[in-house]
């Protein structure tokens, strides 16, 4: 199975001015979107909470989040964002995928839209 990524920029949603755009990759086995912390910090986002996150080895770990809004292929929606380490991969979890209606097509590995948003 290949991987898809997709450009998509985080904004602060209280200075919708500052903003940050990357490569991420989009993974349907994450919830929330995942962005390196010095970029989160870098908009000014502080973190809001701390939520309890299972890592692909079983590993439980704490890691700091806050809201922020997600802009990708023409969509914007309200994501909780994870503040990852400096150096990690951005992420682009499902839950943002399926707020807008857009969902990885397994065949060809691309993100493709539905004809509507489901609200079932």
């Amino acid at each position: 199975m290949g991987t898809t990524h997709v450009t998509a920029a985080v904004r602060n949603p209280a200075q919708p001015d500052k903003m940050w755009e990357g490569l991420f990759l989009v993974d349907t086995g994450a919830v929330d979107c995942l962005v390196p912390g010095k970029h989160l910090r870098a908009i000014g986002l502080r973190p809001r909470a701390k939520r309890t996150y299972e890592l692909a080895d079983g590993t439980e770990i704490k890691l700091d989040i806050a809201a922020a809004e997600v802009e990708f292929m023409g969509e914007i929606v309200g994501a909780t964002i994870i503040f990852g380490p400096d150096n990690a991969e951005p992420i682009l979890g499902v839950t943002a995928l399926e707020s807008v209606g857009i969902e990885v097509d397994p065949q060809n590995q691309r993100l493709k839209r539905l004809p509507a948003v489901r609200l079932k």
